[in-house]
């Protein structure tokens, strides 16, 4: 039986799938059951769960992305005391679609791999900077100021706290 990917290599293989935009490939880095957050996310979606839920966020990405090409840069990795977990710095470096400029987007993931799979995951990517590589921006502001307002998440399993509302 061969050994699981590490969570380095499955980090490399992740950064490098969505640059090759291998969309039906990335679900499979990751656990039936799994816990995916973007807390940089200016919509605030909701944790993606499940590999069917990852499988539908990742369908998306030739329309989110357009023309934009891009390289996983500058990685990173530090282990940490627990061997499933690492922190994987890294930019996205490519160039802005139209104008030839170069862009780079800041990331940070935060990874907890079992089995080679990821069973949760904080993504700490620059959505802002992916909109203004794109030309978004417009769209985006507009996007959000239509959109409904943000809502805290509770990491998974974690009891709601009682707050007091303040005038």
């Amino acid at each position: 039986m061969p050994q699981p990917l590490s969570p380095s290599e499955v980090f490399h293989a992740l950064v490098r799938g969505v640059c090759d935009r291998k969309w039906d490939d990335l679900p499979g880095l990751y656990a039936e059951q799994t816990n995916v957050v973007h807390p940089l996310d200016p919509f605030r979606a909701p944790p993606l769960l499940t590999r069917e839920q990852l499988h539908e966020h990742f369908a998306g990405g030739d329309e989110v992305l357009g023309d934009a090409r891009f390289e996983p840069a500058n990685i990173t990795i530090h282990e940490t005391a627990d061997p499933e977990v690492i922190i994987a710095e890294f930019e996205y470096r490519g160039t802005v679609p139209g104008s030839g400029e170069p862009f780079a987007l800041p990331g940070i993931f935060v990874m907890r791999v079992r089995d080679g799979q990821i069973v949760s995951s904080r993504d700490y990517v620059d959505h802002l900077g992916l909109a203004r590589a794109l030309g978004r921006t417009d769209g985006l502001i507009t996007a959000l100021d239509d959109a409904p307002p943000v809502v805290a998440h509770r990491p998974h399993g974690q009891p709601a706290r009682k707050t007091e509302k303040t005038a």
